[in-house]
Parts: C-alpha cells; sequence; structure tokens
C-alpha cells in the first residue's frame, strides 16, 4: 500500500516583499505550516535571498540565484512563484513542465497570452496550478457570493468598487519605504496593484463574462510628491461592460492622506433587478484609538494570535491551495474536481483580461491639460482573438459573442 504523504516539499521562487508581508507567515506561524516543507528559495537578489534562507534555515546548497538550477538540481512537490505579476509565466510553466504544482499570488499574469500559456501549461502536465487571489477568502465576499448567485438579487445591472491607498504605499520619499523599490508606483499602476482585486471579486461574485473596457486615469499628487516625484496614476476608474449589458465602475489609487484610517479604504455597491448589496470592506471589525491616530485594524485578513500563531483569509486562501495539492498527491481528489481547479473562472483569468484590457485603454488614450487620461474603449473579445488567434480564443469567449 502506498504511503501517504504528509508534506509537500516546496521550493520559493522569488522572496521579495509579498513573502515579508505575506507568506512567511503561511510559510512559518499558521496551521498551514504542518503541511510544508521549505526545502529551497531561488532569488537573484542576495539580499533576499539571504534574508529568507537564514528565516528557513537553510543550507548555503538550498539557497539559488537562478530557480532553474534549483528545479534541475533537487526533487521537489511543488513551487510557490512570488515573482512580479509579469514575470509569473515562464517560472511557473516551467516549474509546471518539471512535473510540479504551482501557486502563484494574484493575478495569474499580467497579459492574457501568459496567463493562457500557464493554463495550458497545467492541463498537458496534468499538474495543479493555484492562483492566490486571497480577496475571495474574505467572508463577505464568500457570503455575497452565495447570495447572489442564489438569485436572491435578480440579474446583476451595475456596480461600483474602491481600493484606495494611502500615499505612502506608493511614495518613494515615504520613510520606512513601504515597498522595496523606490520606483514602485512608476513600473506599477492602481490597475495592476488594487483593481486587479475588485475585478476579481466582482467577477467571483456575479460569474459573468467582460467583455468590454475603458479606462480613465488621474495624475496629479504622485507628480508632485518631494524631492521625488513619481510619473504614475493616483487614481484609476476602469469601466467594465458584460457580456449582459451590465456595467460596473472600479477607483483604485494611492493617494490618500497618511491620515487616513486604513492603509487601504474599500468597499462597493451592487446593485441589481430585486435587490442590492453594500460591502463595508473597509470596517473589518477592530477600529483603535490610540496616542498614534485612529486606526482601523482588519484581522479577518491578517490576525495575530496570542501565540504568535498567524490567521485569517490572506493565510487560509494560500493554505488551502497546498491542502488541496497535498490531497490531489495522495490521489483524494477525482478526475473531475481537477478540471475544477484549471477553469478560466476559477484561475482568474478574466482578471487578467480585464487588467489588460484598462492598460491598454490609458496608454491608447489622450492625457488634457489636467492632468487626466482619458482612455480608449477596448473591446475584450478583439484582445482576445489578437493575443491568442480565433481557435485559442473560443474558450474564453461568452457564447453569444
Amino acid at each position: 500500500m502506498t504511503k501517504m504523504k504528509q508534506k509537500l516539499r516546496l521550493g520559493i521562487i522569488g522572496a521579495g516583499s509579498v513573502v515579508r508581508e505575506i507568506y512567511q507567515y503561511l510559510y512559518f506561524r499558521s496551521a498551514y505550516s504542518p503541511l510544508l516543507e521549505i526545502a529551497a528559495v531561488a532569488d537573484p537578489n542576495d539580499e533576499y535571498r539571504n534574508w529568507f534562507g537564514d528565516l528557513a534555515h537553510l543550507p548555503a546548497d538550498r539557497r539559488f540565484s537562478d530557480y532553474r538550477e534549483m528545479l534541475r538540481r533537487l526533487e521537489l512537490d511543488a513551487v510557490q512563484v512570488n515573482t512580479p505579476d509579469h514575470l509569473h509565466c515562464t517560472p511557473a510553466v516551467d516549474a509546471l513542465q518539471a512535473g510540479l504544482d504551482v501557486v502563484v499570488p494574484k493575478p495569474a499574469a499580467a497579459r492574457v497570452k501568459d496567463a493562457h500559456a500557464m493554463i495550458q501549461a497545467a492541463r498537458a502536465a496534468n499538474r495543479f496550478l493555484g492562483v492566490d487571489f486571497h480577496k475571495r477568502e474574505d467572508p463577505r465576499i464568500k457570503e455575497a457570493e452565495a447570495r447572489y448567485q442564489s438569485g436572491r438579487y435578480g440579474i446583476f445591472q451595475a456596480a461600483v468598487f474602491y481600493m484606495l491607498d494611502k500615499q505612502m504605499v506608493a511614495d518613494p520619499n515615504h520613510e520606512p519605504r513601504f515597498f522595496a523599490s523606490p520606483d514602485f508606483a512608476a513600473r506599477n499602476t492602481p490597475v495592476s496593484f488594487l483593481t486587479v482585486h475588485m475585478a476579481d471579486a466582482l467577477i467571483k461574485i456575479v460569474n459573468l463574462v467582460p467583455v468590454q473596457v475603458r479606462a480613465r486615469g488621474f495624475a496629479h499628487k504622485l507628480p508632485a510628491l518631494k524631492p521625488i516625484g513619481v510619473q504614475g496614476y493616483d487614481l484609476v476608474d476602469t469601466e467594465v461592460e458584460f457580456s449582459t449589458g451590465a456595467v460596473a465602475h472600479i477607483l483604485t489609487g494611492w493617494a490618500l492622506p497618511n491620515s487616513a484610517w486604513s492603509t487601504t479604504v474599500q468597499s462597493s455597491r451592487i446593485i441589481c433587478s430585486e435587490g442590492l448589496l453594500d460591502l463595508g470592506l473597509d470596517t473589518p471589525g477592530l477600529r483603535e484609538i490610540h496616542a498614534d491616530g485612529v486606526t482601523e485594524v482588519n484581522p479577518l485578513f491578517r490576525n495575530f494570535e496570542k501565540d504568535k500563531s498567524v490567521t485569517g483569509y490572506g493565510i487560509s486562501s494560500p493554505g488551502r491551495m497546498y491542502q488541496r495539492i497535498l490531497d490531489r498527491q495522495n490521489g483524494k481528489l477525482t478526475a473531475a474536481d481537477q478540471a475544477s481547479d484549471l477553469t478560466p473562472m476559477a484561475l482568474g483569468f478574466y482578471t487578467t483580461v480585464v487588467l489588460e484590457g484598462a492598460e491598454r485603454s490609458l496608454s491608447n488614450g489622450e492625457t488634457n491639460g489636467c492632468g487626466a487620461t482619458l482612455g480608449t474603449s477596448v473591446d475584450l473579445r478583439e484582445l482576445l482573438v489578437g493575443e491568442l488567434g480565433p481557435a485559442a480564443s473560443q474558450e474564453y469567449l461568452p457564447q453569444n459573442s
């Protein structure tokens, strides 16, 4: 009788800010830590690689500057690819083709072509691919999804979502720096960093395919920062139209005053034919009045327990993926279960479609004299056909296209 696997030998590809802020707690201080044997780390940055190597007590021969060497030399069960979004594809595909299961942070990729390649590689290799859209595990989002899809609210008509960060998140002058890279806000937009969360949450709730995007960007505060200005958007309004004619506006940015009560202020309203949902996401349950100021604490996302363990949906979202991988490798999942893990909706493919469409809208838009860029309309069906070709795009297009 085959012995059941108790732990996954996990290789970490990329050990930057997302590992410091979230995944180190998953790996070492969560209820899912016993499922994981952190076997190696690969990162070209010496500082990040050795910080994580020391944290995981990895010997020198388990610390790699090139992930490909790690894949060649070690026997692993899975990898987590923690690189920037636009660099997810190649290491994920390489790992899948090497017979490993793969987890990546949201989104699957920054471009439709890359997300498609990852899905096809997972299917061809018959391996698990998981994308950590941790907001899907927020109990408020899960409840909204269950209630909407039960038919309680009728037909989805319109929605407004917003997710706004304090200025310090994007300000290279702020000390301590929120993220490691001083050019973070110049290399990322609110679309790639924030819209991804809200677009995916809405698509997951209403289970509809987006077909058109138009974005509008505003650049007032970030370029005026001193002494270092940022050539990036303070705020982006992404208008998303769905195959049913429903519409949503997703407003994201990072120019709130640093005196805001939370690092991120966020909420939404979803209007339907038989009612509406208000998601008060910026009031997660604990508001602190202290000499340091008034602060909204989000214990739902990441909660530091008194026994030093860490819980919350930011931990349980990827943690459950590793439980899924372990069950899969122990033969506990049916073929139907495995196929359901690799559907475009499960992997957030349409979120990547919205992101690429919004970025194209802005890059093709016109900037007026008031700091606003008026983006063009982007037909997402045409984007898919152009990127993937007529045959491959058919899987992702709504049936009435």
